[in-house]
């Protein structure tokens, strides 16, 4: 069975062509030559719509994704503002501690030469009492040659007490001045290693904060620069195939013109019926150029794609009644749109013919011519697109043929 329907698609339309007597065997070929290139050209032309389309979503996609990273280029911006601005407080902190540990220094400087002028004194004072072998209380009372001596000399050692109680009092002063201000000073220092340390942080996180701006940018730059170029190197090759299929379809036409020319303008032959191994015959004599529930740009193929020239007789697939005529603009993209109606569930339909071949309401036969093949509607060449629906959905047609 499978080889008889093979020799019947090969064989058929061969004899269609033989039918025609004043064509000549190079004319037809080039007309089918042309109808291959053309529908060769359809099919990269599809595929590149398909690249531009997931093109076109992968960079949405993409603008999505620079919208996030441009709020986070925002929020960084915000962040580094900040992290600068404690930047330069530490920064003032330092300066006044540096400022007042130079005082402190400085102060400790002057605090030990202090320090050491009085342990100086201090010495001296006690060698001199050493070597004077200072006298009591009871001698210079007794040694006083009256009471105003007396007085003076009482007056005298109480002097001398006071003078060495200060000389005391200044060592004693200095030398716990001077441990203070070394422990200070020790906290100072420490004070300025923690603040040099929050500064050299800081500085380090403001730049990798800027890196991470940097990496970012070029990250976007470069993804949306690739993806843009992608795209128009597609739709540039896509136009260009677009130009290819205009010059192919312009060329076609002109030989289907002039073959009609040469037929005298007497329409195709309907051929010999074709029968399969369904119940339907063929409505149409031609190759399959496109099949049911292959995927196109936006849809799916809800029918069968069957090349033929413009003007070729279409049969009705089965018995039943016209039950829905539409012209061009009602039927949307199938153009000249016949359905007949075979039972209460099962109806086949003929899409883009060229004229109509019945009328609403009629009933009619199988085998019946309905209509001719054409290029009305969404089309990129004569061809017929027929449909099998089942309680008003498509159904894949080699099923019924």
């Amino acid at each position: 069975m499978r080889l008889r329907l093979l020799v019947a698609a090969v064989v058929l339309p061969l004899l269609l062509w033989a039918a025609l007597p004043v064509l000549s065997s190079g004319q037809q070929a080039r007309l089918s030559s042309l109808q291959k290139k053309i529908e060769t050209k359809r099919g990269q032309i599809g595929r590149k719509k398909g690249t531009e389309k997931v093109l076109s979503s992968e960079i949405a996609g993409y603008s999505a994704r620079i919208g996030r990273l441009e709020r986070r280029i925002g929020g960084l911006r915000e962040r580094e503002s900040r992290i600068q601005s404690d930047l330069d407080r530490k920064r003032a902190q330092l300066e006044a501690t540096q400022a007042d540990l130079r005082a402190e220094r400085r102060r400790l400087t002057r605090l030990r030469e202090k320090l050491a002028h009085a342990r100086v004194v201090l010495a001296d004072r006690l060698l001199e009492l050493y070597q004077s072998d200072r006298p009591d209380l009871v001698t210079v009372v007794l040694n006083a040659k009256g009471f105003a001596d007396l007085l003076e000399r009482t007056e005298f050692l109480e002097r001398i007490r006071e003078q060495d109680q200060k000389v005391i009092d200044a060592v004693r002063l200095a030398k716990a001045d001077a441990t203070a201000t070394a422990a200070k000073l020790d906290r100072l220092e420490r004070r300025q290693q923690r603040l040099a340390a929050i500064v050299l942080a800081r500085r380090n996180e403001v730049n990798a904060v800027k890196q991470d701006l940097i990496d970012t940018r070029v990250g976007y730059a470069s993804t949306r620069s690739d993806k843009r170029q992608a795209l128009t190197k597609v739709r540039g090759d896509r136009h260009e195939l677009e130009e290819d299929l205009e010059s192919l379809e312009k060329a076609s036409a002109a030989a289907a013109a002039k073959l009609r020319a040469v037929q005298g303008g007497a329409g195709l032959p309907a051929g010999p019926v074709r029968r399969g191994s369904g119940s339907m015959v063929w409505p149409v004599n031609g190759s399959i150029t496109g099949v049911f529930g292959e995927a196109r740009p936006g849809h799916m193929h809800a029918g069968l794609d069957i090349a033929a020239p413009e003007g070729t007789p279409i049969r009705a697939a089965d018995s039943g009644k016209v039950v829905l005529m539409q012209g061009i603009g009602a039927s949307g993209g199938y153009g000249l749109f016949t359905c007949v109606a075979h039972s209460a569930s099962l109806a086949t339909c003929y899409a883009h013919q060229s004229r109509f071949g019945t009328s609403q309401g009629a009933n009619v036969s199988k085998g019946q011519v309905i209509g001719y093949v054409g290029n009305t509607g969404h089309s990129f060449g004569a061809h017929l697109h027929f449909e099998v629906r089942v309680n008003g959905s498509p159904v894949n047609p080699m099923g019924y043929l």
